[in-house]
């Protein structure tokens, strides 16, 4: 089970005024008409799509897709890309700060999220996690074997999964450890020798004058007043994502020296971003 990380030097709450709450609900009345308008046609759309290509989904991705683009821009925060998402099958790795990252990450690359089983009974979002097709597991070693089968059905059906092997969020300044147990299901001999692995860097910066960490969500924070500041802020900053080189699984001993490695690549674009 993984452990929060909770950070020595906690965030202040941030003051919103009148006109704070004014701007917040600006913001996220046409946010929630985005979300909910977007997963009402997705549902409708995988009702026709679920029967002719089951666990495939060639349509509704593209939903998701729009939705997170478009969420960006109600929410006034720059989105930028460096690199090019891989083709093929394979899965994605990424570092974990914010909720922000749910849309950062889906809004150019068509991925496929795996979480904690835990997020499936959050209310709201485990409800949108399950409609746009996360995997969800359990982070235990004993599991495994019986994750193999998932994640090959998965890329087998051309879905490009996505994890954040840290195993929590931080406050987006530094890159945790990755933990090595999920990369043991690449390393399955109908995977290994086909199967590549894409190391992706989230980066935030803050609006001008604003905690580096404003866009950061972890330890014990509560969704509903993170939301509300990110709403609330008279200007906004930006995300970058950067897509590195996608490595080999076959070109590594173990899932330790492929943990490390993407760790390294994923660290390093983080720093060199926050430079």
């Amino acid at each position: 089970m993984s452990e929060t990380w909770r950070s020595p030097d906690p965030l202040e709450d941030a003051r919103i005024g009148l006109a704070g709450w004014l701007r917040a609900i600006l913001r996220a009345i046409p946010l929630v008409l985005l979300v909910f308008g977007g997963l009402i046609i997705l549902l409708v759309i995988r009702l026709f799509e679920r029967p002719f290509f089951g666990l495939r989904r060639p349509v509704t991705p593209f939903v998701t897709q729009a939705v997170c683009r478009l969420a960006f821009v109600l929410l006034g925060i720059r989105f930028e890309t460096q690199g090019s998402p891989m083709r093929g099958a394979g899965a994605v790795v990424a570092n974990h700060s914010s909720w922000l990252d749910i849309f950062a990450l889906n809004a150019r690359k068509r991925i496929y999220f795996v979480s904690k089983s835990e997020v499936a009974t959050w209310p709201g979002i485990g409800w949108l996690a399950r409609a746009t097709g996360t995997v969800f597991i359990r982070r235990d070693r004993r599991e495994a074997a019986s994750q193999v089968g998932i994640f090959k059905n998965r890329l087998e059906a051309g879905h490009k999964l996505l994890f954040f092997p840290e195993g929590t969020s931080t406050d987006g300044r530094q890159v945790l450890p990755f933990k090595p147990t999920l990369f043991a299901a690449f390393f399955d001999e109908q995977l290994r020798d086909h199967l590549q692995i894409q190391p992706v860097t989230v980066n935030y910066t803050a609006p001008a004058g604003a905690d580096p960490r404003f866009y950061g969500w972890w330890g014990d924070m509560e969704f509903g007043p993170h939301l509300l500041t990110t709403l609330a802020a008279k200007q906004q900053g930006k995300v970058r994502v950067c897509y590195h080189s996608p490595v080999n699984v076959r070109d590594f001993a173990d899932r330790k020296a492929l943990a490390k490695a993407t760790e390294e690549t994923v660290r390093a674009g983080l720093d060199h971003f926050s430079l």
